[in-house]
């Protein structure tokens, strides 16, 4: 590391040091994000550096409930492939290579894990892991996604009708963050709706989530990486977001620290 150990990095102890923190039961925060095409103007590293920088500053701001782990820099991109430049992991290999962070977590006496998600497709697989961690170990180890930390905040701020990929969320908090790594002037707008009842990509206005789970290859649906309108961030927006998703951590991690723990029954006994 450079500069001071930060009381919030799991890192930054020696051994000695974390088997005294567990003591106190801090919340375990694992990031995870990917590196795969965001558009033709935000770089590969959008998941992680936005998964990572909500998950610092909540970090930061509630240092004694918080123990951030290094993150995770790759995800499952096997649908992304035709895009120059993304590294995917298999599914099972991220699954395994999950559990075994978080088991291994679980292990040392941490009963609190949390996984913050920053790449949509990672979604399944990490709750998966988060599951397999419940029912393997004493923890337990619950997931969330950084842009659903504060959806009232998002559906306030967002203007725009179609939210997915690189879109105006992904490119406002960018540009809040780090204005000058985004190249706005190559920003654009592309939203391929089908007519469905029960498909479309990403979150529609009004209309949520599809009913109809379906990942086709990438390709297929966009020819830019976007899907929704990066031309509508602006880093005004940025900064609401990132706001609202930060103290939206930090009031997770307090109410997940306080759930308790129950004792498990085998009710196969009369």
């Amino acid at each position: 590391m450079r500069g001071p150990r930060l009381k919030y990095r799991y890192d930054h102890y020696t051994w000695v040091e974390i088997r005294d923190i567990v003591k106190q039961q801090p919340v375990v925060i694992l990031p995870v994000g990917s590196t795969e095409d965001h558009g033709y103007h935000l770089p590969l590293d959008v998941d992680n550096f936005l998964s990572w920088e909500v998950c610092e500053e909540a970090a930061r701001r509630a240092p004694d409930e918080m123990l951030l782990l290094p993150q995770i820099p790759y995800g499952f991109e096997d649908h992304h492939m035709d895009f120059p430049g993304t590294i995917t992991i298999t599914s099972r290999h991220m699954m395994d290579f999950v559990i075994d962070i978080t088991k291994s977590v679980a292990h040392h006496g941490f009963k609190k894990i949390l996984i913050v998600d920053g790449h949509g497709s990672n979604m399944p697989l990490l709750d998966l892991a988060a599951r397999q961690t419940v029912v393997e170990t004493e923890a337990h180890c619950g997931l969330v996604a950084w842009w659903n930390l504060d959806r009232p905040a998002n559906a306030r701020i967002l203007t725009s009708d179609v939210q997915s990929h690189a879109d105006e969320i992904e490119t406002a908090v960018y540009l809040h963050l780090n204005t000058e790594a985004v190249q706005m002037d190559k920003a654009v707008r592309e939203e391929k709706l089908a007519d469905s009842r029960f498909y479309w990509r990403g979150s529609f206005r009004g209309k949520g989530a599809p009913p109809l789970l379906l990942m086709d290859h990438w390709s297929r649906l966009t020819a830019s990486g976007v899907i929704g309108d990066a031309t509508a961030a602006t880093v005004e927006k940025g900064k609401e977001l990132f706001e609202a998703a930060v103290e939206g951590l930090v009031e997770l991690v307090r109410e997940y620290r306080a759930l308790p723990i129950v004792p498990r029954v085998d009710l196969h006994q009369e």
